[in-house]
């Protein structure tokens, strides 16, 4: 008997000692009503700004207002089958994605699940989908160029990495080209793009990954998508959960890019949640704390110092306009928070000048210190001497009879500008703009007609590649123009002129 008692001691013991509480207290609200991806719940005291909570359906929600006795959540999915009286739990955690190298070359939705039919995604682990920016002790100077491929962006309006550049325009004037341009150009660059879509139809957004995959940039992409047919919701979560997904990859030390298209239609998704949660609205119907949800996101971009990774994230938001109006609530309140704007201009666009900046709107605040001295050597006049021709030609255009240096600015102003005209989706490596802009700021265009310019320069930049390779190389390794490389580029500018200067006449 004592034997008997000693061993079932010993197994209570065992047991008290990996006993699992299965039971435990789990806070339960039920939900008063909902609609239009809002559900109003009461019960939720604890309940904490941007926690998950869960539904009876399955379906997940995402606090977003917390009042006296109620509070609003964001339905992160479906609400077929929720009514008056079902049941919500709290999660105790915020609100994540998952996140891992897996994610690179798909095609997500808002909440990280593949919409690519490519099968499911290895996560490697969850991060938080608002979280807060790094603070001014881990950040570096930009000091890192971004090269965008884009001749009159990297001349004019230069961008480093871990820097926020505003990219604003009227519908239909080639932002998403610019964007898309930019992720072409860092092919080889070590560097992850994340494209997040916010209310773009389906067919544009398959169309940017077609465009992707031709180039074989999805190879280091990954594409966010949240859609004009997706729910308000998840339109207000998609860019939080692309900044959370490049913030992975910068806390490994690697660089990202990534572009948010665009956050106007993303203030309108957090205005339709805010008036149907009934807050108050202000000015254009948007409440009051809109200039928030858009620095709050922007300001997770920057560059980390080594002891905290080092790794970048590089920014460049989309805003649409309305007829020109940059003075618009949303486009001055992303213009404050961000480091310079490039501005498409309409008029410019449909006149034929594309890409369609504006030189005179458009401004970098910090990229020109990451600028590459062979192109801020090359393009230090480019910026004058298109603001004056612009002058000019405004002054002028009524005038028949006009001197001979007013007669030359202009023809080298219109020069300029057909040198700076580039093709959809064709990327320029440094040295081909360092040469480009040299042979063109130095007036060595002057004797080309106005209409072969365009074609010259370009078929001029394809011989010195292939003839003379070393030229080319050497710049872009160096990142400058000098001494031997100009005398190179010279002696080959003349003799190409000469094979093709007969061609002119005819």
């Amino acid at each position: 008997m004592k034997a008997r008692a000693e061993e079932i001691v010993s197994v209570l013991r065992e047991e008290i000692e990996h006993y699992d509480a299965r039971g435990g207290r789990a806070e339960t609200g039920t939900v008063l009503e909902v609609g239009d991806g809002i559900a109003t719940v009461h019960g939720l005291d604890r309940a904490v700004y941007g926690e998950l909570v869960e539904f009876e359906t399955g379906v997940r929600g995402m606090v977003l207002d917390l009042k006296r006795d109620t509070v609003g959540c964001a339905l992160l999915g479906g609400e077929a089958g929720l009514k008056e009286g079902s049941l919500v739990k709290r999660t105790g955690k915020p609100a994540g994605i998952p996140v891992g190298d897996g994610m690179v070359g798909r095609v997500v939705d808002a909440l990280g699940a593949p919409i690519d039919g490519g099968g499911p995604i290895g996560a490697v682990e969850t991060r938080p989908i608002e979280r807060e920016a790094s603070g001014v002790v881990t950040r570096e100077p930009v000091t890192v160029p971004m090269q965008t491929g884009i001749l009159a962006i990297d001349a004019m309006v230069p961008i480093g990495r871990g820097q926020r550049e505003l990219i604003i325009g009227d519908r239909q004037t080639g932002k998403t080209a610019i964007a898309v341009d930019a992720i072409l150009n860092q092919q080889g660059q070590d560097m992850v793009c994340i494209y997040v879509a916010i209310g773009q139809k389906a067919s544009s957004v398959a169309r940017v990954r077609d465009t992707l995959e031709a180039h074989g940039a999805m190879d280091y992409s990954i594409i966010v998508s949240a859609s004009a047919s997706d729910p308000a919701p998840l339109q207000y979560v998609a860019p939080y959960a692309g900044a959370a997904i490049g913030e992975y990859f910068m806390s490994k030390g690697r660089d990202v890019l990534i572009v948010y298209d665009d956050l106007s239609k993303h203030a309108v998704a957090y205005r339709t949640l805010s008036l149907l949660l009934k807050r108050s609205p202000g000015r254009e119907a948007y409440p009051g704390d809109v200039f928030y949800l858009h620095s709050r996101l922007l300001e997770r971009s920057c560059r980390l110092t080594k002891e905290y990774g080092g790794g970048s994230m590089t920014a460049l938001p989309i805003i649409e306009t309305l007829a020109g109006d940059v003075s618009a609530y949303i486009p001055t309140n992303v213009i404050s928070i961000t480091d310079g704007q490039i501005y498409l201009e309409t008029d410019l666009f449909f006149s034929g000048q594309r890409p369609a900046v504006n030189v005179g709107l458009s401004v970098s605040r910090v990229g020109g210190a990451a600028q590459t001295r062979a192109i801020k050597k090359s393009a230090g006049t480019l910026r004058i001497d298109l603001a004056r021709f612009r002058e000019l030609e405004v002054f002028t255009q009524f005038s028949s009879d006009l001197d001979k240096s007013t007669q030359q600015s202009l023809d080298h102003g219109r020069r300029l500008l057909e040198v700076l005209k580039q093709p959809l989706y064709h990327p320029m490596s440094v040295a081909r703009q360092a040469v480009i802009l040299y042979i063109s700021t130095n007036g060595l265009l002057s004797d080309v007609p106005m209409d072969r310019v365009a074609e010259f320069t370009r078929d001029f930049a394809d011989q010195l590649e292939t003839a003379h390779g070393d030229v080319m190389e050497a710049i872009g390794q160096s990142g400058d123009l000098s001494g031997p490389s100009i005398e190179a580029v010279r002696a080959a500018l003349e003799e190409y002129k000469k094979q093709v200067s007969p061609t002119w006449q005819g």
